[in-house]
Parts: structure tokens; sequence; C-alpha cells
């Protein structure tokens, strides 16, 4: 059996913003928020799978290093590149683009922010990482990435439409767990505070 853990990111430095591919660091609140996840999970980890961005990649790699388990960099669990949404809150997209970003978030598979990744783009890329991991007869896997990108994996998981990812509450340092058994994954849990 593979249980998979995931975990976002904690709060990040400058508040709440469509950060997407800008490596922006966290809070102490932040990680002090993600190491408590990791107390809880850390004794049966018996691997970690990160973004390479610093808000996830740096936590991992500590943590990796500390209970001695490999610590693996995979861009494919990378955040949604937002292009010209880019480091702007959503008042700055609306007042910017209006209605895009209304739009977007009702179904994203129609819309794509400005220069930013097509959904297809970062579904199909997703889809790969999906994939390769359940692939995995077993283990117990962290896996350290974003909100889009997590979103994304909960829909693979539960074998439901890219739109229903908007529908998934994800704050930071959100908690979910997958259990796939036979090839066959159920969720355990999603946003469980510690």
């Amino acid at each position: 059996m593979l249980v998979i853990d995931f975990l976002r990111h904690g709060a990040l430095e400058g508040g709440i913003k469509y950060r997407g591919c800008l490596d922006v660091a966290l809070t102490v609140s932040g990680r002090n928020s993600m190491d408590k996840v990791w107390q809880s999970v850390q004794h049966h980890t018996t691997k970690i799978i990160t973004s390479p961005l610093s808000r996830c990649a740096d936590p991992a790699q500590v943590w990796a290093n500390t209970i001695g388990v490999p610590c693996v960099l995979d861009k494919r669990i990378q955040e949604l590149s937002y292009g010209n949404w880019e480091g702007l809150t959503a008042t700055e997209i609306k007042q910017a683009y209006p209605g895009q970003l209304e739009a977007w978030r009702v179904d994203p598979t129609h819309l794509s922010p400005p220069n930013g990744e097509p959904m297809q783009q970062f579904a199909t890329r997703v889809l790969s990482f999906w994939q390769e991991l359940v692939a995995q007869q077993d283990g117990h896997v962290l896996v350290v990435a974003h909100s889009g990108s997590i979103r994304l994996l909960l829909a693979y998981a539960l074998n439901a439409p890219i739109q229903t990812t908007r529908h998934l509450a994800m704050p930071y340092a959100c908690w979910s767990r997958v259990q796939v058994k036979e090839k066959q994954a159920q969720l355990i849990f999603h946003a469980k505070g510690v």
C-alpha cells in the first residue's frame, strides 16, 4: 500500500498574491505551520518529493536530511505559471484584467492567465507526476507543493474533472492524505489541522 501526504507550503512574505513561479520566501509562521505537519508525518515518511521552488524545497530538504530519507526535486509539481498575474493580488488582477479571474476560477480549462501556462499543459505535467507516483507499490511519501498542483493531484486521485479543483479549499500548510491500494486511490482526509 502507498500512502501519500500532500502538504501545501505555508504563508509567504508579502501577503496573499498569485505567486506562481515567483520564488518567494516563507514567513516565520508559514514555516512553523509546515513544521507542525512535518512533526505528524516524519516517523512514517520514507521519501519526500518537492517542488523546486524554495518555499517548498527548503523545508523539505531539511526534513529529509534530519531523518535520512531521499528528497527529490520535481519540476512537474511546480505551481502553474500565472504569467502577467504573478505578484498581483486578486483585487489587482480584477482591476487590470476585468472578468478574467472570475471566469478562470469558474473553469480554468477555458482561460489562461495572460502570458501564463495553459491549464492543459499544467494538467499534463502534473498527471505525468501522478502516474509515476502511483506506480510505486508501497511506501509513505510526502509531496510538498503548491495550491494548484495539489488541487490537480487530488482531482486525479478522486477521478474528478479539472473544473472541480476550484471547489477544494487549499489554505496555507493544508495537509491531505491519499491512500493507494491496487492502483485505486482514496482520499483519507483533506485540510486536516494539527
